[in-house]
């Protein structure tokens, strides 16, 4: 099954302080263990590249991007619940992957959870390759889950 854009195209627009809240919103939404709304602000603060995706006003989505060194980072990419299985995670992660190309990043990372197989199946169709684990890396109800790492050459 193919992901396909619901009418009214997707926006994406740097992030901003004054998204947080709705950017927060969706986090919580997504995850059973979301960042905090200082972990966001955070990255803002740091300068990193932070963006949002959304459809008529509404923040539906949000990535975090570290470049440094020739190498980027994909800290946080998620999509709004109610919105996942509409492509804006496919065309999110495509705009971070462009983002790091033109600051000239030759090698993209990121980690995911095993057990999320959606994320794990587009990392896979945008060209990312398993590279490694991360043992005991992400919080779950009890104890924790790994994570595997995830590169893409650019």
């Amino acid at each position: 099954m193919s992901a396909v854009l619901k009418p009214g195209a997707a926006r994406i627009r740097p992030m901003v302080e004054s998204d947080l809240d709705a950017v927060h919103a969706v986090e919580r939404g997504a995850y059973d263990f979301p960042w905090t709304r200082g972990i966001l602000s955070d990255c803002l603060r740091a300068g990193y590249s932070c963006w949002v995706i959304g459809r008529r006003g509404l923040i539906q989505g949000h990535g975090i991007l570290q470049i440094a060194a020739g190498d980027c980072h994909i800290l946080n990419l998620c999509i709004a619940a109610e919105a996942q299985g509409q492509g804006l995670g496919r065309k999110l992660l495509g705009h971070l992957i462009e983002v790091a190309i033109e600051r000239r990043a030759t090698i993209c990372l990121l980690e995911v959870r095993p057990t999320n197989r959606a994320a794990c199946a587009l990392y896979q169709s945008a060209g990312f390759n398993e590279v490694g684990i991360r043992r005991a890396y992400y919080p779950r109800g009890k104890g924790r889950e790994d994570a595997v790492i995830l590169a893409r050459n650019l």
